[in-house]
């Protein structure tokens, strides 16, 4: 016997004064509701209907028990709607790690109005341009530039990059402008050291089919892609960098690009959780949310030049 089945026809019954409707009520058979009120009035050994041919009349015994069964049954129902409101509402502590420059230029900007739509988030999130152990470190969700295998994230790739050669004008004006990326090596280089690296990351060019690897010399390297690109506007030297960390300096004049023909594809940018969270209400909210601010920014770099990314 499923003795919460059988109360939930023993309740209905009760209420609707009829095994027939009940049934109607249910779904199911009259012959299988009146089965689970005699499995149900077998196990309380007592009789908890009066039932003639016109009515169906509650015993003592029957009066008192539906009101522990209705009580029993609300307190279920209230369990499983506050575990569905768990499931649909975000809510708790959220932890995310982002890149610098996404969190500084795309991700403070619009956070109010995320805030406000999910209050009961409370949401921690740290700046980092190295590649983390989301489980170590206990994060949630990260912004990830770069391909991602780990066998227990999962991965949502949001948009593709071009790699660009950039300098300032200031630097342009005294040193001018390489015309082959061999060029470079007479120039003055700000390079970036990855997470894991020991040395700054070799330059990648295309041009067409034409694709170049190049180790060259730096005067400066530094393990941030933000203070990379300030160094560079600030007219230490050339730099090579995703088309949309350096769009907004381009745009405005701050830099400008050179050997405009080798630009290459760049690192995708993903969105990465644990697997075991992947379907997690807040999980899923701040997903959307950083895709949907990742693609809007796209959509505008793509909008100011005329390079765009693969794919």
């Amino acid at each position: 016997m499923d003795q919460l089945v059988c109360m939930r026809s023993f309740a209905r019954v009760a209420d609707l004064r009829s095994f027939t409707r009940a049934a109607d009520a249910l779904g199911v058979s009259r012959a299988v509701v009146s089965t689970h009120v005699a499995e149900l009035e077998q196990h309380l050994k007592c009789q908890l209907f009066h039932r003639t041919t016109r009515r169906v009349g509650l015993t003592s015994d029957g009066a008192e028990y539906l009101g522990r069964c209705q009580r029993i049954l609300a307190e279920l129902e209230a369990a499983d709607e506050a575990l569905r409101r768990t499931r649909l509402s975000p809510e708790g502590r959220l932890r995310v790690d982002v890149p610098v420059v996404f969190g500084r230029s795309l991700l403070i900007p619009a956070l109010p109005q995320f805030t406000a739509r999910y209050p009961q988030l409370q949401l921690e999130v740290q700046f980092n341009d190295r590649v983390i152990d989301l489980i170590a470190e206990e994060v949630d969700l990260a912004v990830r530039v770069g391909s991602v295998r780990a066998p227990h994230l999962v991965a949502r790739r949001v948009v593709t990059t071009r790699t660009l050669t950039c300098a300032s004008p200031e630097y342009l004006r005294e040193h001018g402008a390489p015309q082959e990326p061999e060029e470079l090596r007479r120039h003055r280089l700000v390079g970036h050291i990855g997470s894991g690296d020991r040395r700054p990351r070799r330059w990648r060019f295309q041009k067409g089919a034409v694709r170049r690897q190049l180790a060259l010399p730096f005067s400066v390297a530094f393990n941030s892609v933000e203070a990379q690109i300030m160094a560079a506007i600030r007219g230490a030297g050339i730099v090579h960098a995703m088309d949309l960390v350096v769009a907004e300096a381009l745009a405005v004049g701050k830099l400008e690009v050179v050997l405009p023909e080798w630009s290459a594809p760049g690192a995708p940018i993903s969105v990465v959780c644990r697997a075991a969270l992947r379907d997690s209400p807040k999980i899923r909210v701040f997903a959307d949310f950083a895709a949907g601010l990742l693609l809007q920014y796209r959509q505008r770099v793509d909008a100011l030049f005329e390079f765009a990314p693969p794919g």
